[in-house]
C-alpha cells in the first residue's frame, strides 16, 4: 500500500489529511522531520473512521499526538500514519457526575484544571501546569506537585487502531508506572473519568495561581518538553540536581542547550535539531554517570530515532515482567489478539 493510495482512502471519508507535513511544528521542541501521511481528527467519529482505513492495512505504523509536549521527533521523520488529536468546540468542556469528571482526550491539561475549578470541583488543580493533551497525559502518566494521572483516573474509554474496538478501561488495566502507561501508539484515548473532591472554586482558582506562579518562577520557558529524564529511584538526588552537580548546566550543542534555570529542561533554539537534542541528551546521560554512577532515562518519548538509541534512553520497567504483561492484558481487552 502506497502512502498516496492510503491518503486517498482516508481523504474518501472525509478525514482532513495531508502528506509529506512537517511535524516539527506540532510539538514544542519545534524540530523533526515529516510525516508521511496526517491525519486531524476532532471527534471521535473522526478517530473510528482513521481506525476503520487502517483495518484493512495491519502493517502501517502509527503515531498518536496531542500537543507534542512530550515527543522528540527525529530528523527523518516519521513513516507512517500520524493522527493529530484536535478538541472540537462541543468536546472542550467538562462533564460533573457526583464526585466525577470526564473530559475529553483531546481536551489541554490547562483547560482541564480550570474547566474542573470552575464546576466546584477539586483535586485536578495540577493539571494546569502540564502543557499537554488528557489523552496524551494518561498515556505517559504525566504528573506534578505531588500527583498524577495514575491517582486521578478513574477509567479511559480507549479506541484500538488496529481492532477498531472501543473499551472502557480502569486505572488498573491502564498499567500506570512512573510516566508511562500500558498504552501504545496504536490508542486513542477518547475520553476520561476522574476522582475530585466538592471545592469552592475561589479556593481552587487560588491554588492553580499557586501552580503557574511556581512554575514559570522555577521552569524555562521556551521550546523544551519539559523535564527530559526520570529522577532516580528513594534515596537519589533528582535528575536535575544530579545533572547540575555534574557541570552540565549551560552545556551547549549547535543552539541546543541544558537549561540555565532548571538542569533536567533541555531547551532547543531557531536552528535547532533533532540530533542535535539527542547529543545533548547523551552527553548529559553519559557524564551523571561517569560522575555519579547514575544512569539517567527519558521521560521524552523518542520517535523515529535508531532502535539503539532509544534503548539507551528507555527505563527499563518498560521491559519488566509486570509491564509487558499489563500490555498483553489491554491489548486482549481491545480486541487486538483476535
Amino acid at each position: 500500500m502506497t502512502t498516496v493510495a492510503l491518503i486517498a482512502e482516508l481523504t474518501a471519508v472525509g478525514l482532513d489529511v495531508h502528506s509529506d507535513r512537517a511535524l516539527g511544528p506540532l510539538t514544542t521542541y519545534g524540530v523533526g522531520g515529516n510525516g508521511s501521511c496526517v491525519v486531524k481528527v476532532s471527534s471521535a467519529d473522526h478517530v473510528v473512521a482513521v481506525s476503520e482505513v487502517l483495518r484493512r492495512h495491519p502493517g502501517v505504523e502509527t503515531l498518536v499526538m496531542g500537543r507534542g509536549s512530550n515527543l522528540l521527533i527525529a530528523d527523518k521523520g516519521f513513516d507512517g500514519v500520524v493522527i493529530v488529536m484536535s478538541p472540537s468546540p462541543t468536546e472542550n468542556a467538562v462533564t460533573v457526575d457526583g464526585d466525577i469528571v470526564e473530559a475529553g482526550g483531546a481536551m489541554l491539561m490547562p483547560v482541564l484544571a480550570r474547566r474542573s475549578v470552575g464546576a466546584g470541583r477539586s483535586g485536578l488543580e495540577w493539571c494546569v501546569g502540564i502543557p499537554g493533551t488528557v489523552g496524551g497525559a494518561v498515556r505517559m502518566n504525566a504528573g506534578g506537585h505531588g500527583a498524577d494521572m495514575a491517582a486521578s483516573v478513574v477509567d479511559a474509554t480507549v479506541l484500538s487502531l488496529r481492532s477498531g474496538h472501543i473499551a472502557r478501561v480502569s486505572a488498573e488495566q491502564l498499567g500506570f508506572y512512573f510516566r508511562g502507561s500500558a498504552l501504545s501508539g496504536s490508542h486513542v484515548v477518547l475520553s476520561v473519568r476522574m476522582k475530585t473532591a466538592a471545592q469552592d472554586s475561589a479556593i481552587g482558582t487560588t491554588e492553580i495561581n499557586a501552580v503557574v506562579g511556581w512554575r514559570r518562577e522555577h521552569q524555562p520557558g521556551g521550546r523544551n518538553a519539559g523535564s527530559v529524564f526520570v529522577n532516580p529511584g528513594a534515596g537519589d538526588d533528582s535528575a536535575g540536581a544530579l545533572i547540575d552537580s555534574a557541570g552540565l548546566r549551560g552545556f551547549t550543542i549547535g543552539v541546543v542547550s541544558v537549561s540555565e534555570k532548571h538542569a533536567n529542561f533541555i531547551q532547543a533554539g531557531e536552528g535547532s535539531t533533532a540530533a542535535d537534542i539527542a547529543a545533548v541528551m547523551s552527553h548529559v546521560q553519559s557524564t551523571v554517570e561517569d560522575v555519579h554512577g547514575i544512569r539517567l532515562y527519558s521521560e521524552v518519548c523518542l520517535v523515529g530515532f535508531s532502535a539503539d538509541l532509544m534503548t539507551r534512553f528507555s527505563h527499563p520497567s518498560h521491559t519488566s515482567e509486570a509491564h509487558v504483561v499489563a500490555k498483553e492484558h489491554l491489548q486482549s481487552l481491545l480486541g487486538e489478539h483476535a
